[in-house]
């Protein structure tokens, strides 16, 4: 039964690779893209009608009973969430006095109204109007002129957070306000009107807004129209090919708000370019018209990759060959711009994106992940170029403090949050455990040890970040399951921690479910009580199974029962179902459903099984020893 069920799943797979090479599975979040983007082409003046019904369709099909729209599935109403829905479903002109919009009048009424929402949702209603623009915290396009030095410099915040806030800067000193076409009055709560006429908070920052409000109001300031000029030709300049910004939709929405504010109207290029791109993340089906924050490419194909590799295919199969080399063609040039350069002089190589086109962003997680898959999955007289290269940017990206972040170097300034602004989201991007151990896993199949730098650092890292229960917490996936797995993981390939292995094994096994699964909600980033608890899924089990063969505990009783679970809930056609969110994209705020995660994590829970695999064998590649599991 073990390897029918790897095999249906190894067919399942293949049969959804591209003709291009690569696999991309929806990225699914909350309806907040949706409405935003309703909200946006609201905004921009331009047709709904084509998109009425179906986007009608997906927003009440993500709605629940109690008349409220949630961050995640099956998690706590989310007040801002539940007004942008309500807000996009009356102005495409849905019956307000449907069952459906008087329930989630009232959850709106009773959590407080528009007041009580967070910031981006008071400055989407503050372009139509409804919400009073004195009540939105003051973001000066001034800081564009900061050097790297000065606190609030565009570059103390995360790549995504610094797309982001370089256009509202001009988005809240212009103060637009334009037609929504509907009254919404009702997502106010009577009585917090004159509250929302103030920036809430205390401290030397609230004051600082107050004054920023006076200088903001000085009629013909010459400084304020140059600092806009400029920051429009900085946010230009970080158009990336398919006519995003960052390949997420923030910095995308934004910027094509504040472009158009600064007289670049829908036929100007860059906006043409930037409205022509949605086309790729937009996906209308049975359940509805959505658009996707972002798409995962390169970050799917990778792990696609490792786990065909895992299951026994080799670099001959014409699957992984085609897959080998898109990945070798989306390495990003050593040459090529990318707001990394600010803090590093580094030439001599560069990663990989998670996406298609998103090359002025390439991140350290893909790049560890795609040089796993690569010497996986590649000859290696094809690929050691690109891992030599991707292996010298990765380690070129390791901040101060011995882990590696995401996207930057030593973007670690938490003043950030000390902003009024600062009330949703994350604003920096500091070193994890998750991208640190995926970092460490990379340099052990590259055959280094604990006599490397690099690997003593990464140990030393993940050492002092386990926590007291034996976890580790995960900041790209939920939550503390996959940091642990990510940790395991890493040092089972460096075959050193054995005793961080036992303790974080111990703390796995002892949060297994009665059917045998593991999950954990994404609640556990608000309390960490919930650490390891949750409805089982297959991605989460599937992360704890892995671990626990890769700690040597292949035939333990907690292990099987995991493997059991994974092949009694395998659907007919080969993969899983999985409708909770295991993905992180700012832990309390933003979560993600990657549709790829319920397929390939748990087809390399059973390709281990098959394999036999947590002990490791070595071979010869490009002169030096990588060591595969």
């Amino acid at each position: 039964m073990a390897n029918d069920a790897l095999e249906r799943s190894i067919d399942w797979l293949i049969a959804r690779q591209s003709s291009q090479g690569w696999w991309s599975g929806e990225l699914e979040t909350n309806v907040t893209m949706t409405a935003e983007q309703i909200l946006l082409y609201r905004f921009l003046g331009l047709e709904l009608a084509p998109i009425r019904d179906a986007a009608i369709r997906h927003m009440l099909g993500c709605q629940r009973a109690d008349g409220s729209w949630a961050l995640y599935y099956d998690g706590p109403a989310d007040l801002s969430t539940t007004i942008e829905a309500y807000v996009a479903l009356k102005v495409l002109g849905h019956d307000t006095a449907r069952g459906e919009m008087e329930r989630a009048r009232g959850v709106i009424t009773r959590m407080g109204g528009l007041a009580q929402a967070r910031v981006f949702t008071k400055i989407w209603l503050a372009l139509f109007g409804v919400y009073p623009w004195d009540g939105i915290p003051s973001l000066p396009p001034e800081m564009i002129y900061f050097p790297l030095w000065m606190p609030f410099n565009v570059y103390d915040f995360a790549c995504w957070a610094r797309g982001t806030v370089a256009p509202l800067t001009i988005v809240v000193s212009k103060r637009p306000v334009r037609p929504l076409g509907v009254d919404v009055g009702e997502v106010i709560v009577p009585g917090t009107q004159d509250a929302m006429h103030h920036v809430p908070g205390s401290g030397w920052m609230w004051w600082l807004d107050g004054a920023l409000k006076i200088y903001d109001r000085i009629n013909g300031n010459r400084l304020r129209a140059a600092a806009m000029r400029k920051m429009t030709a900085w946010i230009v300049e970080r158009q990336e090919a398919d006519g995003t910004w960052g390949g997420i939709q923030p910095p995308w929405v934004y910027s094509l708000i504040a472009l158009d504010l600064m007289g670049r109207g829908p036929d100007d290029p860059v906006v043409r370019k930037g409205l022509d791109g949605f086309d790729r993340f937009i996906i209308n089906d049975a359940d509805g018209w959505r658009v996707q924050a972002c798409m995962s490419p390169v970050w799917d194909t990778a792990w696609a990759l490792r786990a065909l590799a895992l299951a026994g295919l080799t670099h001959e199969h014409p699957v992984m060959q085609r897959a080998v080399a898109w990945l070798l063609r989306e390495q990003i040039p050593n040459d090529a711009p990318g707001d990394w350069r600010e803090r590093s002089d580094f030439k001599a190589g560069n990663g990989w994106a998670f996406e298609f086109d998103n090359d002025a962003y390439p991140d350290i997680d893909d790049t560890a992940v795609v040089i796993l898959a690569l010497i996986d999955a590649g000859e290696p007289a094809i690929v050691g170029n690109a891992v030599e290269s991707g292996t010298a940017w990765t380690l070129a990206m390791r901040s101060r403090n011995g882990g590696w972040a995401a996207f930057d170097r030593d973007n670690t300034r938490e003043l950030l949050y000390r902003m009024p602004f600062a009330d949703f989201g994350a604003l920096i991007d500091p070193p994890t455990e998750d991208v640190t151990a995926h970092v460490g896993e990379m340099l052990a199949f590259l055959g280094r040890d604990t006599r490397d730098a690099d690997v003593a650092s990464v140990v030393t890292y993940l050492r002092a970040t386990q926590r007291t229960d034996g976890s580790w917490w995960g900041r790209w996936g939920v939550n503390f399951i996959y940091g642990t797995w990510c940790a395991i993981s890493a040092l089972g390939a460096l075959q050193t921690g054995h005793d961080m292995t036992e303790r974080g094994a111990a703390w796995l096994i002892a949060k297994q479910n009665a059917d045998g699964g593991w999950g954990e909600s994404c609640h556990s980033y608000v309390d960490e009580s919930f650490a390891g608890v949750g409805a089982s899924t297959a991605s989460q089990t599937a992360w704890a199974v892995n671990a626990l063969q890769i700690a040597g505990l292949g035939n333990h009783a907690a292990t099987q029962r995991g493997l059991a679970y994974l092949k009694e809930t395998q659907t007919h056609d080969g993969t899983w179902e999985e409708p909770y969110f295991t993905g992180t994209g700012f832990p309390r705020d933003f979560y993600l459903n990657y549709h790829l995660y319920r397929h390939v994590f748990p087809m390399m829970a059973l390709a281990t099984e098959k394999r036999d695999s947590i002990e490791f064998v070595t071979r010869e590649t490009d002169g030096r020893q990588l060591h595969l599991r």
